[in-house]
């Protein structure tokens, strides 16, 4: 057997890999260290200037000085807080009563999940007509309960939960299709012997379904949780972070710090706290997940 025969047999199961692990380096390792050491530099694209090294004068400034990172901090865990809550309440609920047999079910679980696949930034655009003041369906429909018409979008003090709508709207579907996945995989035995016990629905699902479902539910938290709070397309396309800096998310202010701005430096400084920000988040979902799993 040749030299180099032998090396690929007893390294074979490093070459497998070598492949995705190349991949993984340039695609994310590399945009993410790059994007940390431009953090150090005070780097502005509107001018011919040179990049200047500045350490960690961009993080201070994020931190101490920018009244505007803060604000747009406050809004970000806001719109993905409220958000998520409605999203498993309701992506809970609809998970169990699709979970039960019914005429007409497949097309009605076809025509919830339509909103998912949609395009962002054209769900975007329709809401904004329905937001509309004036002519607006959502005002229409107020009226039409007797109940008063809102400004919505256009002002400050419902500019987010109106996008909290928008995202519920768009995002429980895949809540719902998560859990209900996770209820087809629950032991049938349990609810048999509740059922002889005489439990009704509700015990069997505060008592059962919830508990065993709780896992599935941390796993489609993680992943909204972090989707919510990289937020952009909505919220550009609806407001583009008004009206004022209503609506302002990091999201937002990273893009307008970057290229309307033009400071490359800052702006790197920013995303590397806010990835911190999402990776610790994850991390901790994570955590409270294995110990749940752990008191079961």
């Amino acid at each position: 057997m040749r030299p180099i025969e032998r090396f690929i047999e007893k390294n074979i199961k490093y070459i497998f890999v070598l492949p995705a692990v190349l991949f993984v380096g340039i695609m994310i390792v590399f945009p993410i260290g790059y994007t940390l050491y431009l953090s150090f530099f005070e780097w502005s694209m509107s001018g011919v200037q040179k990049p200047v090294w500045v350490f960690m004068d961009n993080y201070k400034h994020l931190l101490f000085d920018d009244e505007r990172f803060w604000a747009a901090f406050g809004r970000t865990f806001y719109f993905t807080i409220a958000a998520m809550m409605f999203e498993l309440v309701l992506g809970i609920a609809i998970a169990v009563l699709f979970n039960r047999k019914f005429r007409g079910k497949n097309l009605v679980k076809t025509l919830f999940l339509l909103p998912m696949v949609s395009t962002p930034v054209a769900i975007g655009l329709v809401w904004l007509l329905i937001f509309e003041p004036t002519i607006g369906f959502g005002n229409q429909f107020l009226k039409f309960l007797g109940l008063e018409p809102l400004l919505w979008i256009a002002s400050p003090d419902q500019a987010i939960p109106s996008l909290v709508l928008v995202d519920v709207w768009q995002w429980t579907p895949m809540i719902s299709l998560i859990l209900l996945a996770g209820l087809a995989t629950l032991p049938q035995e349990n609810y048999e012997a509740a059922e002889i016990d005489g439990a009704n629905v509700w015990q069997m699902f505060w008592r059962i379904t919830l508990p065993l479902l709780m896992p599935t539910i941390f796993a489609a938290g993680l992943l909204r949780a972090i989707d919510a709070l990289k937020t952009f397309d909505i919220i550009y396309a609806m407001t583009q972070g008004g009206p004022g800096f209503a609506t302002e998310t990091l999201n937002i202010y990273g893009f307008q710090l970057g290229f309307q701005y033009f400071q490359l430096g800052m702006t790197s400084a920013m995303l590397m706290l806010f990835f911190l920000l999402v990776l610790g988040i994850s991390l901790l979902i994570i955590q409270w997940r294995r110990r749940l799993e752990v008191l079961n």
